[in-house]
């Protein structure tokens, strides 16, 4: 410690730093909570969401909340090959308007939503979730009403909530902000996993229907929203502006999987950013073409609004928002039928929107007409 002196009232010097000392009596003990880190007050908000998240678990989880990391036992009893699907995602700026609105209660749906139908559209069933939620300061409240709406997400998915990670980091966010991330583990059997080889020209495409914007494109939403000075009360059909614009993802786990187990699905895909236009194709191999029938499916009232208060294209309606089919499959036509009644049979409201066409292009694409 050579150059480093210590006296009261003298003045502390390394490597040429002059750093004045100062009196221990009445000098400031700062604290974590000082700081805007508040330790006690992230524990109990973890005691209180473990409930929550022990009425999603299975018979897989080893160890879950309050551990450095959680435990889970895969299922390998159940397959010869598994192999595992992994997603992660956020939900956008669609949280704005849920802080704006105070309604924190089914964000969380839409998190787990955005990752386990990404999960699914591999042919994996969805094992276990994680979440990791910041902000700049924790309110207990918030951030217990998040979590169940992650913990509903999960009971929906099939998918145990097994860890995660809550940040109070002061300066980082407006007050009373937060933001949300999610990440999915699912397993599939490797010679069950939906790939693009297995579409034919001929193929069906079936549509379910979403539940509105899903949680995909909000930035044209809000400004939407800003330009129009629509009124959140706006009657839209039976129900508010509001009420639709932050009505929670549909979750299609349970009934692609049910599909799954009883038919040959060619393809499915997750329609989010970029819409259909976009997600179909990730899906398709190379000179098909997907083309599809507008006039196939009714579209949410909310999808008439914001193109008519934005006036927005039809041609940017189709790659920036779902346009009312949240997913989609692909199947042989002989099965075509079959799949839509099974479907509809789990709740789902499903119909056939179009049908896989050879193509002289090789990028494969979506045509809406």
């Amino acid at each position: 410690m050579e150059g480093f002196i210590l006296s009261q009232g003298l003045q502390a010097n390394r490597g040429g730093l002059n750093i004045p000392m100062v009196k221990g009596r009445g000098r400031k003990r700062l604290s974590y909570r000082d700081a805007g880190v508040d330790i006690d007050r992230g524990n109990r908000l973890v005691e209180r969401i473990k409930p929550l998240a022990q009425t999603t678990a299975s018979a897989n989880v080893i160890a879950g909340i309050g551990g450095f990391g959680a435990l889970f036992s895969l299922p390998v009893e159940r397959y010869r090959e598994p192999v595992l699907v992994s997603a992660t995602d956020g939900v956008g700026t669609k949280l704005l308007l849920a802080i704006s609105s105070g309604a924190h209660d089914t964000i969380g749906i839409d998190l787990v939503a955005m990752c386990a139908n990404d999960v699914v559209v591999q042919g994996a069933e969805p094992l276990f979730f994680l979440d990791y939620f910041a902000t700049g300061r924790l309110d207990d409240e918030v951030a217990h009403a998040v979590v169940s709406g992650i913990t509903e997400g999960c009971r929906q998915a099939g998918a145990a909530l097994i860890g995660g990670e809550t940040a109070e980091m002061p300066g980082m966010y407006a007050e009373g902000h937060y933001d949300l991330a999610g990440f999915c583990v699912g397993v599939v059997e490797r010679a069950d996993i939906i790939q693009s080889s297995r579409v034919r020209p001929g193929d069906r495409v079936i549509g379910l229907a979403s539940s509105g914007f899903h949680s995909n494109g909000y930035s044209l939403v809000r400004k939407a929203l800003e330009l129009s000075g629509s009124d959140l009360s706006l009657p839209l059909g039976t129900e508010k502006l509001g009420a639709a614009l932050l009505e929670p993802t549909r979750i299609y786990v349970r009934s692609v999987l049910a599909l799954l187990g009883e038919i040959k699905v060619s393809a499915a895909a997750h329609i989010t950013g970029g819409g259909l236009v976009e997600n179909l194709p990730r899906v398709l191999p190379d000179f098909t073409c997907a083309e599809l029938d507008a006039s196939a499916w009714t579209r949410p009232k909310v999808f008439e609004w914001i193109q008519e208060i934005a006036e927005i294209t039809s041609e940017e309606m189709y790659r920036t928002f779902n346009c009312g089919i949240g997913m989609t499959v692909c199947v042989p036509s002989s099965d075509a039928d079959a799949a839509v009644g099974l479907l509809e049979s789990m709740g789902e409201q499903a119909q056939i929107i179009g049908e896989i066409r050879a193509s002289d292009s090789k990028a494969p694409e979506t045509v809406v007409s």
